[in-house]
């Protein structure tokens, strides 16, 4: 029975190191003070952005942890701790979780890993504040494409002017 414990605690323990390495980036949560409705909206955002949301024993992610290679989780891994996994968007646990905070002012972060170093919660408001991936890539799109509209407005203005000319020509010799 001991044994057979034992080995199911250390295939959780893979599985977590699994999730954490496979993630951009991992966020730390105090569920304290939560109310069913309150929690399931959360997971609910979660699971629209893509973001593995699950409650995790401390230790379980200590070790997990460990094994990744990820040291300075020894302050945030106390109390109650929810996880959440970041795989396609590093932001997108960071912004669901500070807006989620900011509406409900019930709990708070705790930390969270971005490539494979801690992050303390200031440092992920700061994540949070950035422009999401797609707003990233619009911007982009929009730099690269603003010097060609330039020039073609540039090229649409030459033949626009020469007709105000010919108009002007033609309109002094009719007077």
């Amino acid at each position: 029975m001991k044994e057979a414990t034992l080995r199911a605690k250390e295939a959780e323990v893979a599985e977590i190191q699994e999730k954490i390495e496979k993630s951009q980036s991992v966020m730390f949560l105090d569920y304290r003070g939560l109310n069913v409705a309150e929690v399931t909206e959360l997971r609910n955002k979660m699971r629209e952005a893509g973001v593995e949301y699950k409650v995790i024993k401390n230790t379980m992610i200590r070790r997990a942890a460990e094994k990744a290679g990820i040291e300075g989780l020894d302050d945030v891994l106390e109390g109650p701790t929810a996880v959440a996994f970041g795989y396609a968007d590093p932001v997108a646990p960071a912004k669901i979780l500070v807006d989620f905070i900011e509406d409900t002012k019930k709990t708070s972060l705790k930390g969270g890993v971005l490539a494979g170093k801690a992050m303390s919660e200031a440092e992920i408001k700061n994540l949070a504040s950035l422009p999401s991936k797609e707003e990233l890539i619009a911007k982009m799109l929009g730099s690269l494409n603003a010097p060609i509209t330039g020039l073609v407005m540039a090229l649409s203005g030459i033949p626009r002017n020469l007709v105000y000319a010919l108009n002007a020509i033609k309109e002094k010799k009719e007077a």
